[in-house]
């Protein structure tokens, strides 16, 4: 086979480019290298562009979904203590996991007190979801109250309503922490019931439902609201001591230690 290096012009890699194989375009000379020295039959460099240029935009396809997720930092659930809580589901915890909710639409709602790891688990269900290839956004319920409640126009409001609805999975962290008035009330039953056995959601709550008429004390909505989250939902309680309570307690003792 002739040498490949011989046959390369100057603006292949800006033809590359113009194609859309950023991958090959950039690593144009070690490709080239590495096809002559393994002396790849024209059938083979196609198949070697084929795969390298697939496995690229993969990658580029999880990384752009991961932006836009909004996870953020969080602990992989390797890190998860499993012996911490006093109770908690592991088996349901660990189906969740594996997504079989989010294609038939259905809803996880973990109810934990602060500091148990709801967040982290919600952010790991929504990493595993991208992996998959799904699309997930996380959000707190005070700021998409707040994004919801901000636009001005009916125009400006349906726009974000539909950003809340395209998402396969929606991660809804930290219900319960703050009261709201009857509009956040109605503006969150308009995200539910457009997701309503269409797009899954993933929540927290600190409180039972029974108390959700605190978090929206004079809202008609709440029942209704409720009703489609919980209808097709795993419901999955946590309960016990606080983690973050117990490090910042080890913490004092550490540092009363180290006084003497």
């Amino acid at each position: 086979m002739p040498s490949a290096t011989a046959t390369k012009t100057p603006d292949l890699a800006q033809l590359l480019l113009g194609l859309g194989l950023r991958r090959i375009a950039d690593e144009l000379d070690d490709f080239v290298s590495h096809v002559t020295r393994k002396r790849f039959s024209v059938i083979q460099v196609l198949e070697e562009i084929a795969r390298v240029e697939t496995q690229e935009r993969a990658r580029r396809s999880v990384e752009r979904r991961l932006s836009r997720s909004r996870i953020g930092r969080f602990k992989p659930m390797a890190d998860f203590d499993w012996h911490w809580p006093k109770k908690i589901d592991r088996a349901a915890l660990e189906r969740v996991l594996t997504l079989g909710f989010v294609d038939k639409g259905e809803n996880v709602i973990l109810v934990a007190p602060e500091g148990l790891g709801k967040t982290m688990l919600v952010k790991n269900i929504a990493h595993q979801a991208v992996l998959a290839g799904k699309s997930a956004l996380f959000v707190t319920a005070s700021d998409l109250l707040l994004d919801l409640s901000k636009q001005e126009t009916a125009r400006a409001l349906e726009n974000r309503l539909r950003h809340y609805t395209r998402p396969h999975v929606l991660c809804i962290d930290e219900i319960g922490y703050l009261s709201y008035d009857n509009q956040a009330a109605d503006l969150l039953f308009q995200v539910i019931n457009r997701r309503y056995e269409h797009r899954s959601i993933v929540l927290t709550t600190n409180l039972s439902f029974s108390e959700w008429n605190t978090v929206f004390p004079h809202a008609t909505c709440t029942t209704a609201l409720i009703d489609r989250l919980t209808h097709h939902a795993e419901i999955i309680p946590i309960d016990g001591d606080s983690y973050r309570k117990n490090e910042a307690e080890i913490a004092q003792k550490a540092r009363r230690r180290d006084k003497k």
